[in-house]
């Protein structure tokens, strides 16, 4: 036989082979499901912390092996980031923490910044009525009255078992002895030089005035060490009465040129953190637990469960153009209602059951296509006041504990704009908030994020301003199942969102889910947000045909910090973003 006619009989043979294979029956029944590439979650037998640092984690993980619970813990984890995570870890701002203990009872804690007796409507605005560029988000008058000193030691008086002493302690010793620079706060500190640059004493600090720190070089705060030497001797309320109220109020007093302080020691003398109901709905059989008003979070999320659960997301997939249209359709309505209706409950009345009820949720799902997108303009807000009678109900960061007795806390805390108002309170050596942009500085027009605002959300003196912030709990079987969070401002509702869904849709474990790329619509401006490889070609161009439009250029969102508690085995299994190269630490 020739080599020709061998190589002829060898690709016959070949063909004849590869035909039989695929003519050949499928050997298996069950459908093969791809799964992208993810590290394995961090495992704890007894408690575990998730947060964006190591060492915060760490600090908590210490509390709870000393015999605190993960209240203890949390409050520490929250004083830690105080130090080690400035552009939101804070004593100067506030947040809201999500409580479920072991025995099964829940709460939250509102613990958010509130408007200054001086605060009112039009205090940004000109005399034609126009936004004064800044004066929100810059500056004295951008902070409101902090909360996190507040609720952070009501918390653990309440809810604790440590006292306040031991849980400040770790922190002061951080600030005082110093820590290891790490590479995220060197390329935070280094991103945000401009703005920080501003205010003298925070460039000092912050800065080193001009010679920022680079990974590895140690970072110390007097100031910062002695109010945690203060609040150790006096109590925590020396934050709010004593001599750290005094130096807030005598930053307040320069900045004022003579006038009248934009902050006063009787403002903060009548901060009160307020403990409120959770809200709680059920998405495909299981128990849902978030934060109601001034948080919009809770609600929106709600919303959006509520729309979505009428869809088989499983069945479409993860990642599949149909899928991402319909969470996209979802979002784009439940910011048209945050933008109508939310505000603080304290304030103004917010149809909080009309929102979260099914009945709700049916007429809204009705307006969506399920082969076209919505346009924003025409999708206004809804009209909850119907369904009220139902009884259904970027810059931040989040942390979130579990400890052995499975107690699970939730905590998402802030100072509104990276490192907030860039002011630094002399002789203290911590950041002011600017969360009064929070507020609608000018109702109907959008603020830093770009959400546009309504009535319910205008400033007042003492009033809350609406929040995104939605520190959630799951439950499966009426026990804990994960817990997580996320910063980001407006996109840390759609995080939490994404987050649940991987998990309950689509069988993720909690670092895959927190993994898995994200996509963002918030009403207006009309357009959807996604992540760097987060949408395949494909993808992006079957939406683009449904009419959807995108923003030019991808980006990472959020910091999502959870912990999920493993089947059968009871593991303790921590879940951190690498967006920002969380930390998850066990034992």
């Amino acid at each position: 036989m020739s080599n020709t006619t061998k190589r002829v009989f060898s690709f016959l043979l070949c063909l004849a082979l590869f035909l039989s294979l695929s003519a050949a029956p499928a050997t298996f029944t069950k459908p093969v499901r791809l799964r992208a590439a993810s590290r394995p979650p961090a495992r704890g037998q007894h408690g575990m912390v998730s947060s964006v640092s190591e060492i915060a984690s760490q600090v908590g993980v210490d509390v709870l092996k000393r015999g605190g619970n993960a209240i203890d813990a949390a409050v520490a984890v929250g004083l830690a980031l105080a130090v080690v995570w400035p552009s939101a870890g804070n004593l100067g701002g506030g947040g809201f923490m999500v409580i479920r203990l072991a025995n099964g009872k829940a709460t939250a804690i509102d613990y958010r910044e509130m408007g200054p007796a001086a605060a009112h409507r039009n205090v940004y605005l000109d005399s034609k009525g126009e936004y004064i560029k800044e004066s929100s988000t810059y500056g004295h008058k951008a902070a409101g009255v902090p909360g996190t000193v507040a609720g952070l030691s009501y918390a653990l008086e309440k809810y604790g078992k440590l006292k306040w002493a031991d849980v400040a302690e770790p922190s002061r010793k951080l600030a005082a002895e110093g820590f290891p620079v790490w590479h995220q706060l060197e390329r935070s500190l280094k991103g945000a030089s401009n703005g920080l640059s501003r205010y003298p004493e925070t460039k000092r600090i912050f800065l080193r005035n001009g010679k920022p720190y680079e990974a590895g070089e140690i970072f110390k705060q007097p100031e910062l060490a002695a109010v945690f030497a203060r609040m150790i001797k006096e109590g925590p309320g020396e934050f709010y009465h004593g001599k750290t109220a005094q130096l807030i109020e005598a930053a307040m007093r320069r900045a004022a040129n003579g006038g009248k302080p934009w902050m006063t020691v009787e403002d903060l003398k009548n901060y009160k953190p307020v403990e409120r109901e959770p809200l709680r709905t059920t998405y495909r059989g299981h128990e849902i637990i978030t934060m109601p008003p001034p948080s919009s979070g809770g609600v929106a999320l709600i919303e959006m469960l509520n729309i979505l659960e009428r869809y088989d997301l499983k069945a479409l997939g993860a990642g599949s153009s149909q899928e991402a249209h319909l969470k996209v359709e979802a979002m784009r309505r439940a910011f048209a209602d945050r933008a109508e209706f939310l505000g603080d409950p304290d304030f103004v009345k917010v149809p909080v059951a009309g929102l979260t009820s099914r009945g709700y949720a049916d007429k809204v799902a009705a307006t969506i296509d399920p082969q076209r997108a919505s346009t924003s303009e025409a999708v206004g807000h809804g009209d909850p006041a119907a369904y009220m009678s139902l009884k259904e109900s970027e810059e931040t960061t989040h942390f979130t504990v579990v400890d052995k007795d499975g107690n699970v806390v939730s905590n998402t805390y802030t100072l509104n704009d990276s490192y907030g108002n860039k002011i630094t309170v002399e002789g203290a050596g911590f950041l002011l908030n600017n969360e009064m942009d929070d507020f609608a500085p000018q109702p109907g027009k959008p603020n830093f994020y770009g959400l546009i605002q309504g009535e319910a959300n205008a400033v007042a003196a003492r009033k809350r301003p609406l929040s995104s912030m939605t520190p959630t709990i799951v439950l499966k079987e009426g026990k804990l199942w994960f817990a997580v969070g996320s910063p980001g401002g407006p996109t840390i509702i759609n995080t939490v969102l994404q987050v649940l869904i991987n998990v309950i849709d689509h069988g993720m474990d909690i670092q895959r889910a927190i993994d898995w790329p994200r996509i963002h619509h918030q009403w207006m401006p009309d357009q959807i947000t996604y992540e760097p490889y987060g949408l395949s070609p494909d993808v992006l161009n079957r939406l683009k045909e449904m009419g959807h439009k995108f923003v030019d250029r991808p980006r990472n969102m959020g910091d999502a910090e959870g912990i999920m508690i493993e089947d059968k085995t009871g593991v303790r299994l921590g879940g951190r973003d690498p967006r920002l190269d969380g930390h998850s630490v066990g034992y």
